[in-house]
């Protein structure tokens, strides 16, 4: 297609949610067009910065190229979509999906987004996610059908792990920035497989949903995140490196009564309470060997984790928190098994694994029954599936996915749609939880 010769520079702006075109021109000063979309996503409004007889030309130049402008704005507005409503996508609904869920949407669609759940009304998702101008993950609010995408965190060091209040009032979320307003860097890898970092610089913050009176829970040079609440009672469960080790710890909602529920050596972590607030499941990694202990440790001394393999637990939960015995292993698949989360009918259980390909990058989701029995594999997508959570009516399924990344990229973006699976439940009320 033909372009002016003044038709220079194009830059799609996500966060002021407009699309600015710059041009310039030989014996002209250089001109500037605003197309701005309004909130309800339909109006437009056309600013022209300028004047004299420069000016004059220019609205002529305008007139005659405004069908352009158009099919632009009209192209990048529904192809970018960085700040407007969500898109189906029944295109990138494979081939054995059909049967677990339906109405398939795409929410995000640009960056690492990752760990999206629900607010305890169900009318906002709470997640991380490394876009410009992040150069790490960033706190974020969107809403479930794609709209509303706001910045929540400081906008400073490296977030993670957020999570919403009983009351809806206020968010938990992991951050580095008191130690510094850019992310800290991975330590080196000194092994062949894949480890990833467990920054000491992690606290754990609570804020308002505006992301303002933020409130330090944590002080403690060691890793503290991967937190979530109990919506029943409003404790926090999560993983710290405070007594040597990798451990679950649970605390009330504004840090005190701290105590250790784990205590085997290895990596407890990525916890969730059931519905009913009795159990909590996990994934977990304990070394078996001395070999596999010295490893595990000497790889956390240097702030890292590298498990060769990772299973789902599920422990029950005394009134005052504390772990009612000894916890029980849900599954035994040998490769590397994390983010689990209860179905809606808080019986069977939703999680990650790669054990089909151990070696490789093929994540899928996968439910099993209250036993750790039925396995059932949930998505066929070559790639990366992970982070499931359902509202908390049950009757919708997000997660992240590296499906329908454009070609030569590797995003992960978030998905949403009806879930029909295991462990479904009839149409309920959202459940109402007391600050």
């Amino acid at each position: 297609m033909y372009w002016p010769p003044w038709f220079h520079a194009i830059r799609h702006s996500a966060r002021e949610r407009s699309l600015s075109v710059s041009f310039t021109e030989k014996n002209t000063r250089n001109q500037a067009l605003t197309l701005k979309r309004e909130k309800d996503d339909k109006n437009l409004s056309i600013i022209l910065y300028g004047n004299g007889r420069e000016d004059i030309k220019m609205r002529k130049r305008i007139f005659f190229t405004g069908w352009m402008v158009g099919i632009l704005l009209f192209a990048l507005s529904g192809a970018g979509n960085r700040g407007g409503k969500g898109k189906p996508a029944p295109h990138l609904l494979f081939p054995g999906e059909g049967k677990f869920m339906k109405n398939l949407k795409q929410l995000t669609f640009e960056g690492w987004n990752a760990e999206a759940y629900f607010s305890p009304d169900g009318r906002w998702l709470t997640f991380q996610s490394t876009r410009p101008p992040y150069t790490a993950d960033q706190i974020f609010f969107i809403r479930p059908d794609g709209s509303q995408l706001h910045l929540v965190s400081t906008g400073k060091g490296r977030t993670t792990c957020s999570y919403f209040f009983p009351n809806m009032e206020r968010i938990l979320y992991s951050s580095t920035h008191l130690y510094g307003d850019e992310p800290p860097k991975p330590p080196p890898n000194p092994i062949q497989r894949y480890a990833w970092p467990v920054f000491p610089e992690y606290e754990i913050f609570t804020a308002d949903r505006d992301g303002k009176n933020l409130q330090r829970l944590t002080d403690n040079w060691g890793y503290d995140a991967e937190g979530v609440v109990d919506w029943n009672t409003g404790r926090i469960v999560f993983t710290s490196y405070r007594d040597g080790d990798l451990d679950l710890y649970l605390m009330d909602a504004d840090g005190s009564h701290l105590q250790r529920l784990t205590e085997e050596v290895g990596y407890e972590g990525g916890a969730f309470f059931s519905r009913d607030g009795k159990r909590i499941l996990y994934r977990a990694y304990h070394p078996r060997t001395p070999e596999e202990i010295k490893q595990y440790q000497d790889l956390l001394q240097q702030n890292l984790i590298s498990p060769p393999w990772m299973e789902i637990f599920v422990a029950e939960l005394n009134p005052d928190g504390s772990l009612a015995g000894k916890p029980r292993q849900l599954t035994a698949l040998g490769g590397i098994s994390f983010a689990p989360y209860f179905l809606p009918d808080d019986r069977g259980v939703i999680f990650t694994s790669n054990y089909e390909d151990p070696k490789g990058r093929n994540f899928e989701l996968y439910v099993v029954d209250g036993e750790g029995k039925n396995l059932q594999r949930i998505t066929f997508y070559d790639g990366f599936d992970s982070f499931p959570y359902f509202s908390p009516d049950g009757r919708k399924l997000v997660w992240s996915s590296s499906r329908g990344s454009p070609p030569g990229k590797h995003e992960i973006n978030l998905f949403i749609a009806d879930w029909i699976g295991p462990g479904r439940v009839p149409a309920r009320k959202i459940p109402t939880f007391q600050p």
